[in-house]
């Protein structure tokens, strides 16, 4: 009799214990669980916090971009889209723009605006002063569109009409694209 007692005492002593370890490797799988969902949580939010500071960030440049130019550089510049790009698509006006703003930043041009514009023989409504005549809001449009797409026609640093340029040395430039009379080159 003591050793069915002794046994049936073992026999309880050891299904309680594996009853207390099952249940604590369940709490311990739970927990590992939770561990994983509030880390994935935490990156998923890490991640679209990234994105939003990055976007923001993109937005802010754009938008420093188009305010680093001056009221008077943007009229300019319209004035020389007018009178350069007059009767030409919007997409030409643009790209008049962007090639001034190409020449700002490129090291063998003036660094303003007004200093590529007024470089000697830069520009023919300089010399014969229709750069001079009132601009009109879809040039001003295209001066706003070519700051703030940056990065496209980047490259665009010339252009010209084919049919009525006189100059040899220009028509030696790479043409990139040709939008409208003009042709737009490197």
């Amino acid at each position: 009799m003591k050793k069915i007692s002794i046994i049936a005492i073992l026999i309880i002593l050891s299904i309680s214990s594996y009853t207390i370890y099952s249940k604590s490797q369940k709490t311990a799988k739970a927990d590992v669980k939770t561990v994983h969902l509030s880390e994935g949580k935490e990156r998923s939010k890490k991640k679209a916090a990234d994105k939003k500071e990055k976007s923001a960030k993109a937005a802010a440049e754009k938008k420093d971009d188009s305010a680093a130019l001056s009221k008077k550089d943007k009229k300019l510049l319209a004035h020389l889209v007018h009178a350069e790009a007059k009767g030409e698509p919007f997409a030409g006006k643009v790209a008049v723009a962007k090639v001034v703003l190409n020449r700002v930043e490129h090291k063998e041009f003036p660094d303003t605006v007004k200093g590529v514009i007024y470089e000697k023989n830069a520009f023919s409504p300089v010399q014969n002063g229709s750069i001079n005549e009132a601009y009109d809001k879809e040039a001003y449009k295209a001066v706003q569109v070519a700051l703030s797409d940056q990065k496209k026609d980047d490259e665009l640093l010339y252009f010209y009409n084919p049919e009525t340029s006189t100059s040899d040395w220009i028509e030696t430039r790479e043409v990139i694209k040709t939008i409208g009379n003009h042709a737009f080159a490197i």
